[in-house]
């Protein structure tokens, strides 16, 4: 856990403030590649992931970029409340939205909030000199952050605004999706529906899965416990000591409670920080963290929120 303050609280556009960060101590802040996330503790057991959206090779702040959700479980208004000055404790940042290395041609897709991966990426991609466009799309100019930066940074050529309120700037997914090659990657990261569209439009247009990267920042509704889930068994392979999973809890309550130590995140099916390879059973998955492809091996899953089709899984714990 590192100790930091806000040094500076900028509002970027309606609802969204950006937040810099610098360690109490003055040491650098450990360096970090495009795409990483942070998490930031918000006391009483409040932990949320913010992506960073500075420059990548900077390691006297960290940015990230917050926006006030109305249906908000505590985590933006917590952050919304700090001013400059507030001290905060975070992770060192990890990185599971990284850049592929050596892209033939990198497509960048910003969903409203979900330009802050995005922009770290088109920092770096910029810096060495990499094929790539980004497409930032927002329900209007004073809806979405950092417009400013991009219209000022070296890659603003490459960069496509896109508004709902303003036809003439839609996005024509069809368009930009069109002509893959091997090597073309494809990153998207924003609202839900958002990202549904643009990684089905791309699929219709040919990208095979392994070219699609996408980073969510809350959980589906399959994620979150349904009314018919039923109960099952996990086996830790290691010991045999098997335990009961309800209806009611998730395989990492129940083994958090009983001792097992288990790293634990988003407690949603986002981050992937829980990843628990499975040995024997078929999982039920609802994270959004794996691809459809690695959810259909069933050897491995997020026991923060999946759970299970078989009677009992064996874990490799």
């Amino acid at each position: 856990m590192i100790d930091v303050i806000v040094t500076r609280k900028k509002r970027e556009a309606d609802g969204i403030f950006s937040f810099e960060l610098a360690r109490t101590d003055g040491v650098p802040l450990a360096p970090f590649s495009a795409g990483s996330h942070i998490d930031v503790h918000l006391g009483s057991g409040l932990v949320r992931q913010y992506s960073l959206c500075n420059h990548p090779d900077e390691q006297f702040r960290y940015q990230i970029g917050v926006l006030l959700d109305a249906a908000s479980r505590g985590g933006s208004k917590a952050m919304h409340a700090l001013e400059e000055g507030s001290v905060v404790q975070i992770s060192e940042p990890r990185n599971l939205f990284a850049l592929a290395h050596g892209a033939r041609r990198s497509l960048l897709f910003a969903g409203g909030i979900g330009v802050t991966p995005i922009l770290c990426m088109a920092e770096r991609l910029a810096q060495i000199d990499a094929p790539f466009q980004l497409h930032y799309c927002g329900r209007s100019l004073a809806s979405v952050a950092f417009i400013e930066r991009i219209q000022q940074s070296r890659f603003a050529e490459r960069a496509h605004l896109h508004f709902d309120d303003q036809p003439e700037t839609r996005l024509d997914a069809v368009q930009a999706l069109s002509g893959y090659c091997e090597g073309d990657h494809l990153y998207v990261c924003g609202p839900g529906g958002f990202m549904a569209f643009i990684l089905e439009q791309a699929r219709l247009a040919g990208w095979p899965e392994g070219s699609l990267h996408r980073e969510y920042f809350a959980a589906q509704p399959q994620a979150v416990a349904q009314a018919d889930d039923g109960s099952f068994e996990v086996m830790l392979a290691s010991t045999g000591r098997c335990f009961s999973v309800p209806a009611d809890l998730s395989v990492a309550q129940v083994l958090l409670e009983n001792g097992i130590d288990l790293p634990l995140s988003c407690e949603a099916g986002i981050c992937g920080t829980c990843l628990t390879r499975v040995l024997e059973g078929e999982p039920d998955h609802r994270d959004m963290f794996m691809t459809a492809a690695e959810q259909a091996l069933n050897d491995q899953f997020t026991p923060c929120c999946s759970r299970s089709k078989s009677p009992r899984l064996v874990l490799d714990l």
